[in-house]
């Protein structure tokens, strides 16, 4: 762009939609690297002692993929809104914990590791929610599932760690 030559509302909505669909690959990426590093986790996952209020495996991949959008979304509702900044740090951080679980619990075996991230996890979650509230409801209110079923998968995390040590 020259001096002097401003930038139109057509380039400026096409940017926001390839904002966005790069806040859905960086989701993707964060998704991809957890489930890759680690093979085999179905199977794994049918081995262990579980709750009776346990979800089948199945079950994960769907939610997990709508939950992921939801996610890329929340982050793109906020960049526009403010760009680059402290609230989309913490969410990064927090997309970094969600990568990290499947390979600590799957990969490592550590139940113990894997009860530390998910409830460090859900403490960034709800404090992203509380940081994106402030600039966009609508970003706030798309983490919501996303906290319940972190919330829901630290009670069952906990739960499959006391039946399986």
């Amino acid at each position: 762009m020259g001096p002097g030559r401003t930038v139109t509302a057509v380039e400026r909505q096409g940017r926001q939609w390839w904002a966005l669909a790069g806040f859905v690959a960086v989701v993707v990426v964060i998704a991809l690297v957890g489930s890759l590093a680690v093979t085999g986790s179905d199977d794994r996952y049918a081995t262990l002692v579980k709750p009776s209020w346990a979800p089948p495996s199945w079950l994960f991949g769907p939610v997990w993929s709508v939950l992921y959008l939801m996610i890329a979304v929340s982050g793109w509702l906020v960049w526009r809104r403010v760009g680059f900044s402290l609230p989309l740090g913490v969410y990064a951080a927090q997309l970094v914990l969600n990568a990290l679980w499947t390979p600590l619990f799957f990969g490592a075996g550590s139940f113990a590791l894997a009860c530390a991230d998910i409830v460090a996890l859900l403490v960034l979650i709800t404090v992203n929610i509380g940081l994106f509230r402030r600039i966009s409801g609508a970003a706030a209110l798309l983490l919501v599932p996303y906290w319940a079923w972190v919330a829901f998968a630290t009670a069952l995390t906990f739960s499959l760690w006391q039946a399986n040590t």
